[in-house]
């Protein structure tokens, strides 16, 4: 079984190093040489959409799939008619668009922030009037970790904020007084077999994640139950294959859905050590037809994300039941370098070594 993979990332790195064992082959297609991914597997150095590149990646591949939500959206029809592609390039452009995500969500029954569209200034003036302040501008294509978005709290924000965004289609959405954040990760087969993981707590700052527990506190059997039947309703209706994300507000014991990322995602990575199954190995599970692996927790586990810089690794290898996963990449401010997971038996020895561990990263 070989698979070929679109971006060559620390995700696509660690899809590689859960397939390895599985007897799965690699390939990846990403433009940027000796990338994580592309240090120990076979890498196509080419732009996303160079059909001679994706031509490459796909000769020879059984299934295709990507670690990114933003691979365009006529190199995924392109390989779609060449191999398997999953999950699908409809699926993609869904989640490509923060519009038609948002209105999926809607079709579905899942509660969501109200949200306008935004193609002109004039749009953009009779939305804040319709939502009111503060509310969030953010570009309906391309974005992360903070990007393309901003927060308005005034008129005055509303302009410049105009200013720097306009020229690309956006989209408005109400600000939402939430409790704290959460996600929800599922997977689904072509059978349209699924499993899910616990909903797990995260932490941003700066619009980057620092934190994940998993499972999240003060969690009912109801709302994940709910959030479950959600999800599993929203990859029917795609006929989803592989491991979706849904990133959430909890605000008052409801849960209003954010984003979607048709991926394996960041607040995942605990589940490497963290879970009977990874959500790598369950991605990859799902989209090679093999049986989906068990989701259960051990213990109460927590996710931190390296940003920027690392601390020595013989300093973060003392703390008991904790592992270091380092993505070799450049050290630079605002760079996702690795991940550290830590197992606990309970949520206060989780809360105690999260500590520990933040103060020695300087957090």
């Amino acid at each position: 079984m070989k698979v070929g993979i679109i971006g060559a990332g620390q995700l696509g790195r660690m899809m590689a190093l859960a397939g390895i064992p599985l007897d799965i082959q690699f390939r990846f297609l990403d433009p940027v040489p000796d990338s994580p991914a592309g240090q120990f597997c076979e890498q196509i150095v080419a732009p996303y959409d160079d059909i001679d590149g994706l031509t490459r990646l796909a000769e020879g591949c059984d299934v295709i799939t990507y670690e990114f939500e933003n691979v365009p959206a006529k190199a995924a029809a392109f390989l779609q008619l060449r191999t398997r592609l999953f999950p699908s390039a409809n699926a993609l452009e869904v989640a490509q668009d923060r519009l038609s995500e948002k209105t999926l969500f809607v079709q579905q029954g899942m509660e969501v922030a109200p949200f306008r569209r935004v193609d002109t200034l004039k749009d953009l003036e009779s939305a804040v009037s319709e939502l009111g302040l503060p509310a969030v501008l953010k570009t309906r294509r391309l974005g992360y970790d903070g990007k393309g978005q901003a927060v308005l709290r005034s008129m005055e924000e509303v302009w410049a904020a105009w200013e720097r965004l306009q020229g690309v289609p956006l989209i408005l959405e109400g600000f939402v007084n939430f409790e704290r954040e959460l996600s929800l990760i599922g997977v689904r087969d072509a059978e349209g077999n699924t499993v899910f993981y616990p909903l797990v707590q995260n932490t941003h700052r700066e619009g980057i994640l620092r934190l994940t527990l998993a499972p999240a506190p003060n969690v009912s059997p109801t709302l994940q139950a709910n959030a479950e039947a959600l999800m599993k309703g929203l990859m029917d209706s795609l006929e989803y294959v592989g491991v979706l994300t849904v990133e959430l507000f909890e605000a008052r014991g409801r849960l209003l859905a954010n984003e979607m990322a048709p991926r394996v995602h960041n607040s995942g990575h605990w589940t490497i050590e963290g879970a009977e199954t990874s959500q790598f190995e369950n991605h990859l599970r799902a989209i090679c037809g093999l049986p989906l692996g068990g989701t259960a927790t051990r213990g109460s586990v927590a996710m931190l994300n390296l940003i920027g810089d690392t601390p020595a690794r013989s300093d973060v290898m003392t703390f008991p039941e904790t592992h270091l996963h380092l993505y070799g990449k450049a050290p630079r401010p605002g760079r996702k370098i690795g991940h550290i997971t830590l197992l606990a038996a309970n949520e206060a020895e989780r809360a105690e070594r999260v500590g520990r561990l933040e103060r020695l990263m300087g957090v």
